[in-house]
């Protein structure tokens, strides 16, 4: 049921939810798209010969590569891996300087670190929680090598504002698009102006592999480093090595281990093409929570930027008259699935001991981390239960 438009069937169950005994539903957080026709994909390639980076990836990177419109995909192990082998590529490393967002999941500066450079931290926007565009520019430095801005929830930044400072101080821009494969905005996708675009098919993102990532770029000959750089820099691939005549390798560049397996690209390539009948139920329920919570006191909720579309990937409200944690709480003991994204990065434990962040460093980040809630949102969920939700949260705000 992944269509709006079931009226009856929707009456129905709201009649027979308010008429039953008042036991609370349960309502998980997240639930994947995976189906019948994904997991026999998965077995065929279970009972074939080649169980790594083979066919199967190719053809996957293939169909992403289509769909975003470029040139080149190369998928990797996970977007940690992805941003973390685009700053290798790009040459960025100790001592440089890559100006980013505290507002993310902690992987995206972790990535900063494990290639040698530096994270430095830009403050959001209020409306959207991404990087604030504006005050890219008072953060440059001459060690300053690149940008890495974060499509938070699934909304693009402004691509168009941050490739001109690119281009004016000769930054490489590397975007983080964990949340915003399906994403546009000013007419342009993911990767349309930046060098590269990283992905990720971790367990809740929009399509999965249980742990999964890409890379997209429209430069060829990264993306030949990038597919050398993913398994450990050598030159041949096991199906370049083992399925035709024996070929010797070389190893030409010191890489990691990241090259994505046939197996997570089979349980790919079925979601990739439903991506878009996934991305309009979301948008559905999007929509429904927005229209339910317009005038609910307590709460309010960060806007989408006109003329663009937003990836739906994480529905957060900003709880604004309460203790954030209270509500999440109380939350979960109506057995409701949420999570917290993001606390900002500067204040996690590591990054608060090692670099001497602390509070008040970017207000408008740590504003959003103390009083954001995620709340379920994927096509699987009913709209009977997004009404549970709802209401729920009205009762826990009222108390």
């Amino acid at each position: 049921k992944y269509f709006h438009g079931q009226t009856s069937v929707y009456r129905k169950e709201l009649i027979s939810w308010t008429k039953s005994s008042k036991e609370d539903m349960k309502v998980e957080f997240f639930r994947h798209n995976i189906d019948e026709s994904d997991i026999r994909r998965v077995g065929n390639v279970l009972k074939s010969i080649f169980l790594t980076t083979g066919d199967i990836v190719q053809s996957f990177e293939q169909k992403l590569a289509i769909y975003l419109g470029s040139k080149s995909v190369v998928g990797v192990t996970s977007c940690t891996a992805a941003l973390h082998l685009c700053l290798l590529a790009w040459n960025i490393g100790e001592s440089d300087e890559v100006i980013t967002t505290p507002m993310s999941f902690c992987a995206t500066a972790n990535a900063i670190l494990h290639a040698g450079a530096i994270p430095v931290f830009v403050d959001v926007e209020e409306e959207t929680g991404n990087i604030n565009s504006e005050l890219i520019e008072d953060a440059i430095t001459e060690k300053t090598k690149a940008i890495m801005p974060v499509h938070l929830y699934g909304q693009l930044c402004d691509m168009r504002k941050i490739h001109e400072i690119a281009k004016k101080y000769k930054l490489v821009v590397i975007e983080d698009a964990a949340h915003a494969i399906e994403a546009q905005r000013d007419g342009i996708k993911p990767g349309n102006l930046s060098d590269c675009v990283c992905f990720s098919f971790y367990a809740t993102k929009n399509i999965t592999s249980g742990e999964g990532g890409a890379i997209s770029t429209n430069d060829t000959e990264k993306a030949n480093l990038l597919n050398m750089l993913r398994l450990h820099g050598i030159d041949k691939s096991a199906i370049d090595r083992y399925t035709k005549r024996y070929q010797h390798w070389d190893m030409s560049a010191l890489g990691w281990k990241y090259n994505m397996d046939n197996i997570q690209a089979s349980l790919l390539i079925g979601q990739l093409a439903r991506i878009d009948k996934f991305w309009e139920r979301r948008n559905y329920i999007w929509n429904l929570y927005e229209e339910k919570l317009r005038d609910v006191k307590g709460i309010e909720i960060l806007k989408t930027v006109a003329d663009s579309r937003h990836a739906r990937h994480l529905f957060t409200i900003q709880v604004t008259d309460k203790k954030r944690d209270s509500v999440l709480v109380s939350l979960q003991e109506k057995g409701i699935g949420v999570a917290v994204n993001y606390r900002p990065i500067h204040l996690l434990k590591y990054y608060r001991s090692t670099y001497g962040f602390k509070e008040g460093d970017f207000p408008v980040a740590e504003k959003i981390g103390v009083r954001t809630i995620s709340l379920p949102l994927y096509p699987g969920l009913k709209d009977i239960e997004v009404d549970y939700i709802v209401t729920s949260l009205q009762n826990i705000l009222k108390s």
